[in-house]
C-alpha cells in the first residue's frame, strides 16, 4: 500500500519551485504524487504515455523525470532509443527489487530508483538527492570510481575489476554514497536517510553493509570498513594512514 502524503515528515519538503515531469499512467498513483510533490514545493506537469513524456522534454526543460518503468509504451521507446536535448536525471518507479532491466535507455540522465509498493517519504528523498546535481568527484561520462572499482549510472552498473557486481537499488545507492565521499565515515544516520529517507535501525544498515562489502571485496582488497562506535568508510586501508 503506497504512503499517504499525511505520513510525510514537513522536513523532506523542500522544493524550490523545481519543474519534474511525471510519467505515471495509474491513477491513483499519479494523482498522490502529484498532489504531494506540488505541496512540496514543487512544479508538476503529469502524462501518462512515454511518447507524450517525449513530446514535453523537447518543448520545456525539467529538472527532473518520474517514470513508471510498468508503462506499456516503454519498452518500443527502449528499443527505439529516443534522444532528447536536455537529459535531466529520471527517478524510476518499479515493481523489481534489482538493477536488472529495470527501464530502457530514453536518453535521459543520472538515474535512481524506488520499488513498489513506495513510501511518499522515500520518493520526496530520492527527488531531493537527483536535484543536488553532479556528484563531486563525477566524470562527465557519468562513471564514479576508486582504484579498480567502478560505478556507471549511465548503464546502472557496478564493477570490480572485470567482475559484474550484482546489486541491489539499496546496495547500489550505498556504494555511490560511499564512493562519492571516498575516506569519510559515513554515520549510520548518514546512511540510512541517504539510502531510503530515513534511519531504518542499525541491524538494517548493519546488514546493508555486509551484502555490499561480499559483493565488493570478494577475492579483491577490502575497500569497505568499519570504524566501530562511528560508521564506515571506503578507500585503501594504508592510504588512511
Amino acid at each position: 500500500m503506497y504512503g499517504s502524503g499525511a505520513r510525510t515528515k514537513p522536513a523532506l519538503a523542500r522544493g524550490a519551485g523545481q519543474r519534474l515531469l511525471l510519467l505515471v499512467g495509474e491513477p491513483g498513483i499519479a494523482e498522490l504524487l502529484s498532489t504531494t510533490l506540488e505541496l512540496a514545493g514543487y512544479r508538476t506537469t503529469l502524462v501518462g504515455a512515454g511518447s507524450e513524456a517525449l513530446e514535453r522534454l523537447a518543448e520545456q526543460r525539467f529538472d527532473l523525470v518520474v517514470v513508471d518503468a510498468a508503462l506499456p509504451d516503454m519498452v518500443s521507446l527502449g528499443r527505439e532509443r529516443p534522444v532528447v536535448a536536455h537529459r535531466p536525471p529520471v527517478l524510476v518507479l518499479t515493481e523489481y527489487d534489482s538493477l536488472d532491466e529495470l527501464v530502457p535507455e530514453l536518453g535521459l540522465g543520472e538515474r535512481d530508483y524506488v520499488t513498489k509498493p513506495f513510501r511518499v517519504a522515500e520518493v520526496l528523498a530520492r527527488v531531493q538527492v537527483l536535484l543536488r546535481g553532479a556528484h563531486p568527484g563525477r566524470p562527465r561520462d557519468g562513471a564514479l570510481g576508486y582504484r579498480d572499482l567502478v560505478l556507471d549510472d549511465t548503464r546502472c552498473e557496478a564493477r570490480r575489476g572485470t567482475r559484474v557486481l550484482d546489486l541491489t537499488p539499496a546496495e547500489y545507492r550505498l556504494l555511490r554514497h560511499l564512493l562519492v565521499n571516498a575516506h569519510r565515515v559515513l554515520s549510520k544516520e548518514q546512511i540510512g536517510r541517504y539510502v531510503w529517507g530515513d534511519h531504518r535501525g542499525d541491524n538494517a544498515i548493519e546488514q546493508l553493509v555486509s551484502r555490499l562489502r561480499r559483493k565488493v571485496d570478494h577475492d579483491a582488497p577490502g575497500l569497505i570498513h568499519t570504524r566501530r562506535g562511528f560508521g564506515y568508510w571506503l578507500g585503501l586501508a594504508e592510504a588512511e594512514r
